[in-house]
């Protein structure tokens, strides 16, 4: 049997418009002798046994009995031969559970009628993959969704690799707590690749930081990473989904944050770090202006300061500098002292 994907060439004579006065001349054959029989039944005398009255009486209404019946079963047959394959879609076919190959064509066709076909769509598909709870490299619950779009590129795979008639019952709820959750149906392809996304994404999400707030020496973090994080995320998707014949053709993380549980808390923690960065960046700015203003007046000989007025003005210089609101200033009339 085969194992890898080929592509079936479908000859003239598969045309189905080649086909279709064949198909209807086999039916409209059956219609008229189905017609002849039921006539010759109605003109027979009442009373008159007609297999009495004749000497072979079934040999001339026997074989047309017949021949009505095989033109039957032989449309019936024929029409089961066509089919229609659209843009970007495909029909796999068996024969007797032998892998006989895929077609790709485009048009309208007649093929073996004993061929089981097994339409596949070609077409990119778009995934919504709900956000879920993971714990990321510190071990934080966080929430974490992603966007996938794929497609199905080796059909044999899709076919026989995995089970495409599997269901799987998830429960939606947006990753809100106390939410009202619905229940959404997957059924095969929409299900592999489901279960396979909430995997890589767990996984992805396990081996980086939400942030580098705890762990300084961090490059790459999910907050932060961008398309390292996604070409990442599309690499561990590739290598699950490869297996089912689906190609990857882009998947991007639409939803980051911390979990419930723990949200409040990390955002006092982030307001906390920025206050603190804010106030570092105010004294080293104060510092370098009392720096400056020092070295203006120790050059230009505006006035002499000893040590200790130079500290007083130093501390003076800060508090109004460093300060959350405007200093009211006081104006000194008399000496230093």
């Amino acid at each position: 049997m085969e194992t890898q994907e080929f592509i079936k060439k479908l000859k003239p004579i598969n045309n189905g418009f080649l086909h279709l006065p064949f198909n209807i001349l086999f039916f409209v054959g059956s219609i008229i002798l189905i017609v002849w029989i039921a006539r010759w039944d109605c003109m027979t005398k009442p009373g008159i046994n007609p297999i009495e009255s004749a000497t072979d009486p079934t040999a001339w209404i026997t074989l047309p009995i017949c021949l009505s019946i095989f033109l039957v079963v032989l449309w019936i047959m024929h029409l089961v031969g066509f089919m229609l394959i659209q843009p970007n879609q495909s029909q796999v076919l068996t024969f007797f559970g032998k892998y006989s190959g895929t077609v790709k064509d485009n048009g309208y066709f007649w093929v073996n009628p004993f061929y089981k076909r097994q339409k596949i769509s070609l077409r990119a598909r778009n995934m919504d993959v709900a956000p879920i709870k993971v714990n990321d490299k510190s071990g934080n619950p966080i929430m974490i969704g992603l966007v996938l779009v794929w497609k199905i590129e080796n059909t044999y795979k899709a076919c026989f690799d995995i089970d495409t008639d599997m269901h799987t019952n998830i429960n939606v709820n947006n990753g809100k707590e106390g939410a009202d959750s619905a229940t959404m149906t997957l059924k095969g392809y929409d299900s592999f690749v489901k279960v396979q996304s909430d995997a890589a994404l767990r996984r992805v999400a396990g081996m980086y930081a939400y942030d580098n707030i705890e762990n300084k020496n961090e490059d790459i973090t999910l907050r932060g990473g961008g398309e390292e994080i996604n070409e990442r995320l599309e690499n561990e998707l590739r290598s699950r989904l490869s297996i089912a014949g689906i190609e990857v053709i882009e998947a991007r993380i639409n939803y980051l944050a911390y979990a419930a549980e723990i949200a409040s808390v990390m955002l006092r923690r982030q307001q906390a770090d920025a206050i603190i960065a804010a106030r570092e960046k105010i004294v080293e700015g104060a510092v370098s202006m009392v720096e400056l203003a020092l070295e203006q007046l120790n050059q230009k000989n505006v006035v002499q300061l000893d040590e200790e007025k130079k500290a007083s003005m130093v501390s003076n210089l800060l508090v109004v500098l460093c300060a959350d609101e405007a200093a009211s200033p006081v104006i000194n009339a008399g000496t230093l002292y």
